[in-house]
């Protein structure tokens, strides 16, 4: 046996000839690129359904804004009327004391007596 054969161990039993190491190899990737994929899908999945969400969120965020915008006017419009009735309410108050005074002079001072 000559020093090259020592090291050719294709013949040898149980070990794996070059070709099938390649086709196991091949095998090994094969099945890698397919987890792959199937990894790749379910983020693809995962993004549009987030895609999906801010795009909810962002339509739920406009709605709450106009809400908003609409309270606030509301309470513009409330402050408004508010302030009008105090200035009405005070333009009232001295009209009452205006006639109370009026009629405190027309009506003597009672003396009690006790």
């Amino acid at each position: 046996m000559t020093e090259a054969e020592i090291e050719n161990t294709d013949d040898w039993l149980g070990c794996p000839t070059p070709l099938e190491t390649c086709q196991h190899q091949l095998r090994l990737y094969e099945n890698e690129f397919d987890e792959l994929n199937l990894q790749l899908r379910e983020a693809r999945e995962r993004i549009f359904k987030l895609v999906d969400m801010h795009a909810e969120a962002i339509s739920e965020r406009d709605e709450a804004k106009a809400t908003l915008r609409e309270k606030a006017a509301e309470t513009a419009k409330l402050r408004k009327s508010l302030y009008d009735l105090n200035i009405t309410a005070r333009g009232y108050q001295r009209e009452v004391n205006r006639l109370r005074g009026m009629l405190d002079g027309l009506t003597p001072n009672t003396k009690t007596i006790v």
